[in-house]
């Protein structure tokens, strides 16, 4: 019993890793081919530190502010300090008829996924 149990857990692990390193991918290569780099966090938090040629567009200024993004078909990817804000960013988007966005959740996640 336990060494089924055991088999499964590994097998997810892996399938949970196989999925992240195709989202890091994805991201890395969006921001290469120039997607537009959103930085959701506020402007005290952006001026200490951003990854470079995002714009800052605070989640609660969000919905005044979309018309800055453009098309609704352009590639777009978010992030924040530690993920929350920026998945409630992306759910906005989608439901604002946005169609390709990515979360990169994390600051940091984001500049380790593009010095790979």
């Amino acid at each position: 019993m336990f060494r089924t149990f055991y088999i499964f857990l590994i097998i997810a692990l892996f399938s949970f890793s196989s999925c992240k390193n195709r989202e890091d991918k994805e991201l890395a290569e969006w921001v290469g081919k120039g997607a537009l780099v959103v930085d959701v966090r506020t402007p005290n938090e952006y001026e200490k530190r951003h990854f470079p040629g995002a714009v800052n567009i605070p989640i609660d200024s969000l919905p005044l502010r979309v018309d800055e993004l453009g098309s609704k078909d352009k590639q777009i990817i978010l992030y924040c300090q530690s993920g929350g804000r920026s998945l409630r960013a992306k759910t906005f988007l989608e439901e604002e008829g946005f169609s390709q966005v990515k979360d990169a959740g994390r600051i940091d996640r984001l500049f380790s996924v593009v010095s790979e």
